[in-house]
């Protein structure tokens, strides 16, 4: 009698430890998964803040890339090359043509030299498509 008794705590000692160290392994996975996004975040926002007003939007197209949606020559929604969730708004200030055509409206030519004038904080939004 005492022989099951002994076997059947032994049994649920083993049980209970194991279960245990398998949440702590879980826990452990989670942790290192999450820190990986973490790093992987971290070094995304870096890249889009070393963007800056007054550089060229040459400069700008080494990180982001132009998305869908309305834009015009001096300004336009850019999604980071990493993720396009990641976005910025950006205003230009043209360099070797006019910013306006002959009636005052924006023109939509673009140019790897236009300058940064303005440039919003990055921002998470799902893609625009057209």
């Amino acid at each position: 009698m005492i022989r099951p008794l002994l076997l059947l705590t032994f049994l649920s000692i083993i049980t209970i430890s194991s279960s245990i160290s398998v949440r702590l392994t879980n826990a452990a996975s989670q942790d290192s998964c999450a820190q990986a996004h973490e790093d992987w975040v971290t070094n995304a926002l870096v890249k889009m803040e070393s963007i800056k007003p007054g550089m060229a939007r040459e400069d700008l197209l080494r990180v982001f890339t132009t998305e869908g949606g309305l834009s015009t020559g001096s300004h336009r929604t850019f999604v980071s090359r990493d993720c396009p969730y990641f976005k910025v708004d950006v205003e230009f200030k043209a360099v070797g043509r006019p910013d306006r055509d002959n009636e005052g409206r924006g023109t939509l030519d673009e140019d790897s030299r236009d300058i940064i004038v303005k440039l919003s904080r990055p921002y998470l939004q799902f893609s625009v498509l057209d």
